[in-house]
């Protein structure tokens, strides 16, 4: 028989779940990019005919390699009670490819639209997917893609309304927010729309919501014939492609920016865009066009496609699914990269695995080092593009957008009036259950004390700590001509 504990604070500590810091400079990722980074980047700047990648793209790649790497500084958090010390490393905090950066992002958003913006009714997501060449078009021309997205939400809405009108009810309002995701499965860029509709509509001048009967299959193929025409009609009407064979025309982006361009449009099509393979589908282990006023064909259940279309509505919550509609919310705002299906082959070639194999059987994907960086260079979104959307009752100045969002504690006078941003350890502790906010030793509180910066102080501390105290090494170019990776 075990011996009782000595104390409360005994019991307490053992029943507090401990959290460790991630240290990416020992993930595939952190590794691959610190290897390869440097000589990627060399054999596009010997270019002259190109300017190689843009700076914020470099600013991702650089950022990211500084992210919970604590020689680059961290922050000093003390117990009240009983002074035990532990340090936290910073974040870089970037949107394209960061998994720990990513996942933080994705635990705030999903939280955030729980708490303060879906009210307790029920909604619906809606997915669309794009034919190929518009994937390129929306991902490399932001206002391209507001537009497509704001005929997209007209023509969803736009349905409800019409549901809502044939059971008498008139002067309606829809809410909805959409999350633009840019990848998928593959690490493939795949500009797609995620979009939470309210399903159902406000009416009144005090709002009270109707809930309306969830799409039919019929109704799916309807609406994804609508949009593909839609949507291809306002293209053609403003030049973007022709009308005989839907190819797009001059891509002023392609001339600013020919080394991402390529990088995206290989990513695209599955392909690689630079380097020894260029043009070549990426290899795999284990192993669009149609007439604007063709039939859409159902894929599944309230799932429909047309011509390079995708249109999915099969998933749903319900008023009281709050947990449900977090974890749906999670999904849509997931991060691009998952560390865990990331590997190192003994040859030096990257392994992914995905996480649904294709149809005839792939389950991994293989890159070279270079290859592979090309893929999360595609990925890195552009600057000042807004990838979370807020429509309708939703937006954040409607009418009565007040009257319709969950509630909030009143904030005192003088309080700054936009939204303060979720702590990490608010986060561990709603998502993981992990309370990094408390002592493992007591049970005590634990306190911020200090901002380390200084690479002196840094150097110290992490010496008297027996811990590394100098960065990763990130290696030179290697001379060119680079060796080909033979599969």
């Amino acid at each position: 028989m075990s011996p009782l504990p000595s104390s409360s604070a005994e019991i307490l500590t053992d029943e507090l779940p401990d959290y460790e810091r991630h240290r990416p400079e020992n993930s595939v990722l952190y590794k691959t990019i610190t290897k390869h980074w440097e000589t990627f980047l060399a054999t596009l700047d010997q270019d002259p005919s190109h300017k190689g990648l843009p700076q914020y793209v470099r600013n991702e790649f650089n950022d990211f390699l500084k992210c919970g790497v604590l020689a680059y500084g961290f922050l000093r958090v003390r117990c009240e009670d009983c002074d035990y010390e532990k340090i936290v490393a910073f974040s870089c905090k970037q949107r394209g490819f960061c998994p720990s950066c990513g996942a933080r992002k994705m635990a705030e958003t999903a939280a955030f639209l729980v708490d303060q913006v879906f009210p307790k009714i029920p909604v619906r997501q809606w997915v669309l997917s794009f034919p190929f060449q518009l994937r390129y078009l929306m991902a490399s021309h932001p206002k391209v893609q507001s537009v497509v997205l704001a005929i997209t939400l007209r023509t969803i809405t736009g349905w409800l309304k019409k549901k809502a009108k044939a059971q008498g009810l008139t002067g309606v309002k829809t809410g909805a927010v959409t999350l633009i995701q840019r990848f998928g499965g593959s690490i493939n860029l795949n500009l797609h729309f995620h979009m939470i509709v309210m399903e159902g509509v406000y009416a009144g001048e005090d709002p009270t919501f109707h809930k309306l009967s969830p799409p039919t299959d019929d109704e799916v193929k309807l609406l994804v014939q609508q949009l593909s025409v839609r949507i291809l009609r306002w293209l053609i009407r403003r030049g973007y492609f022709d009308t005989n064979d839907l190819q797009a025309t001059a891509d002023l982006f392609y001339q600013e920016e020919p080394v991402l361009a390529t990088c995206m449009a290989a990513s695209i099509q599955y392909r690689i865009g630079l380097g020894p393979r260029a043009g070549q589908k990426v290899r795999r282990l284990g192993t669009m066009e149609e007439c604007l006023y063709e039939e859409a064909q159902l894929t599944g259940s309230r799932c429909a496609a047309l011509g390079g279309f995708s249109l999915h509505a099969d998933t749903g919550c319900e008023a009281w699914e709050r947990e449900k509609l977090e974890r749906l919310c999670r999904y849509v705002a997931r991060p691009a990269i998952a560390n865990e299906r990331l590997f190192a082959r003994p040859d030096g070639l990257i392994v992914y695995k995905m996480k649904k194999p294709y149809k005839d059987g792939t389950e991994y994907l293989l890159f070279s080092p270079e290859e592979f960086l090309e893929k999360l260079c595609a990925l890195v979104p552009i600057p000042r593009v807004h990838l979370t959307r807020f429509h309708g009752v939703l937006a954040p100045h409607a009418k009565n957008r007040s009257k319709i969002v969950p509630h909030q504690e009143a904030k005192p006078e003088g309080s700054n009036s936009l939204r303060k941003r979720m702590s990490w350890a608010q986060l561990l502790k709603r998502v993981f259950k992990i309370d990094i906010a408390l002592c493992k030793r007591c049970g005590g509180k634990l306190k911020v004390i200090a901002a380390i910066l200084k690479t002196d102080v840094i150097e110290g501390i992490l010496k008297h700590l027996r811990l590394p105290w100098e960065p990763p090494q990130i290696s030179p170019a290697r001379a060119p001509p680079q060796a080909a990776w033979e599969f």
